[in-house]
């Protein structure tokens, strides 16, 4: 056979296949409208996703990656150069220690939930309601009871510290729920299997349902991370607007987002604005991709 030949029958096997492709498509249609219905729902809702997604991403990258500058990342902000590297420094010490006090008591308090407790008792009905009740609550709520109990109360005055401390607070709800799902996703027959095998209760959990459940766990992670380094209204009341590298965690200092806050509302330095947006953005851009390869890496493990 000629290479024509085989080209021209290729071409007629691709247009049957479309064309058989079509024919049940518009079957689907005929026998099920609402269920085609949905599908084109779902097909347009994605497309905006994702359409929103770039657009605001290469908007922010457009306008803040000129406005980039070797200034933007000396070790001092002064009055002729808004660096933001004392608040790059200050987002990374605040996201540490907020994960540091929120991560291990979301986690505990998950695996109790749904290893240890009766799932239908009152008192797990409770707690899932309190920390559903506590995820809807505004940042500002907790900016002001962070001021009132931490920065006043107990005396921390507006610090890192109490920063950490009202973050924690306010991304636990999101920890806990998040790993408690993750964890109930796992299959019944792994646990019965491990207890078949002798194994005990704790180490069924931890070395049987955990490793299942990590990506969904690491998700819960990733989006506190996001809530955490875009915050601003609990940070103000706080851990302060001072732009300056914090000396330890009972002194102030603030982070990119409210560094962005405070250049975006003098209405004079719009371009560091776009600057430090696109420097946040790429720190999260960054966090989902760390957490992509530990959660591949644990899975395969």
């Amino acid at each position: 056979m000629s290479g024509r030949n085989f080209t021209k029958l290729k071409r007629q096997t691709r247009r049957e296949r479309i064309r058989k492709k079509a024919a049940e498509w518009k079957l689907r249609v005929i026998r099920h409208p609402f269920s085609a219905l949905l599908r084109f729902l779902t097909i347009v809702c994605i497309a905006i996703t994702v359409f929103m997604f770039f657009e605001v991403t290469i908007s922010i990258l457009v306008q803040g990656i000129p406005n980039m500058t070797w200034d933007l990342f000396s070790p001092a902000f002064t009055t002729d150069n808004q660096s933001l590297l004392p608040s790059l420094i200050n987002t990374f010490i605040i996201t540490f220690m907020s994960l540091l006090f929120a991560v291990p008591v979301g986690l505990f308090a998950a695996v109790f939930l749904s290893e240890y407790s009766k799932r239908r008792s009152f008192i797990v009905k409770a707690i899932r309601l309190t920390a559903e009740t506590l995820a809807g609550i505004p940042s500002i709520i907790y900016g002001l009871f962070g001021m009132v109990f931490f920065v006043i109360a107990l005396g921390m005055g507006m610090s890192l510290l109490a920063g950490s401390l009202t973050l924690s607070l306010m991304i636990l709800p999101l920890i806990m729920r998040t790993t408690e799902e993750a964890l109930l996703s796992v299959p019944t027959s792994y646990r019965e299997g491990s207890y078949g095998l002798g194994a005990g209760k704790l180490r069924t959990v931890f070395r049987i349902v955990m490793p299942p459940a990590a990506p969904g766990i690491l998700a819960g992670v990733v989006l506190s991370i996001g809530r955490i380094v875009g915050e601003t209204a609990a940070l103000i009341f706080t851990a302060g607007t001072v732009a300056k590298l914090a000396s330890g965690l009972a002194s102030s200092g603030s982070t990119l987002a409210v560094h962005m806050y405070m250049l975006a509302g003098e209405g004079h330095f719009i371009g560091k604005a776009y600057a430090t947006a696109s420097v946040l953005l790429l720190f999260v851009l960054a966090m989902n991709g760390i957490s992509r390869l530990i959660s591949r890496r644990i899975v395969k493990e």
